[in-house]
């Protein structure tokens, strides 16, 4: 507990995922008051062409109720 999961466009390098994911589990437990020990983070990487359907379809139109950040976009629209 807490386990966060990024879902962005492939082409970073793994320093770059790698710092990505330790600077999220800081600010995750910081804010969470829990150990970073007990924070995983994973990194999904999708392809442009298939990010409406394999994310944001699912995860943001389907989940609306459960996301405290929405995106500024619409690939849909």
């Amino acid at each position: 507990m807490p386990h966060v999961i990024i879902k962005m466009y492939p082409g970073r390098s793994e320093d770059v995922k790698k710092k990505m994911a330790h600077a999220v589990s800081d600010q995750v437990a910081a804010i969470a008051q829990c150990e970073e020990k007990v924070v995983s983070v994973a990194i999904e990487e999708i392809a442009p062409k298939d990010w409406p359907e394999k994310v944001y379809r699912p995860d943001i139109m389907q989940n609306e109720n459960k996301l405290y950040k929405k995106p500024g976009y619409n690939p849909f629209e």
